[in-house]
């Protein structure tokens, strides 16, 4: 928890900047403009800086993140479980979205969730899949930061 939730955490004790770029980690007003403002986190949060917004969860604001990314797998990927397998590890992952072959023998879906853990399912995707499965590449497309979830849970599309 940080004690001003206005100021970088990564300012030492006398106010020097300890992050990568300084300029960055100043104090920065919490009275900033809304419009925006789950940009401005995501970007500030690859610097390790906290900002919080009013109105923005907790959990957003310690660099959970929520963004959307389409993904089409290709390779082996149909006839395999690869479908089944991405939903349990989707879910495993706290995740939510889709998952469906499409009839050029791929898979494609959509991820929703915080940015570590569509990072984590984005590697799962792109070199685990099912035990059975060879894939040759995965593409991933349309990220964007989200306010909230479009989906209550990860489901197979048939």
């Amino acid at each position: 928890m940080v004690s001003d939730p206005g100021v970088c955490p990564s300012l030492a004790k006398d106010g020097a900047p300890r992050c990568a770029l300084k300029s960055f980690c100043r104090r920065i007003p919490v009275s900033a403009p809304l419009a925006g403002v789950g940009l401005l986190i995501a970007f500030l949060s690859t610097f390790g800086c906290l900002v919080r917004a009013p109105g923005l969860s907790v959990s957003m604001a310690e660099g959970d993140t929520l963004i959307s990314v389409d993904y089409e797998v290709f390779g082996k990927v149909q006839g395999v479980f690869f479908r089944k397998y991405t939903q349990a590890e989707g879910k495993k992952l706290g995740l939510v979205g889709w998952v469906q072959n499409t009839d050029q023998g791929t898979v494609q879906g959509q991820l929703q969730g915080p940015t570590s853990k569509v990072r984590h399912m984005q590697e799962w995707l792109e070199t685990r899949g099912s035990p059975k499965s060879h894939i040759d590449r995965a593409s991933f497309n349309n990220e964007k930061v989200i306010l909230k979830l479009d989906y209550s849970d990860f489901q197979i599309v048939k």
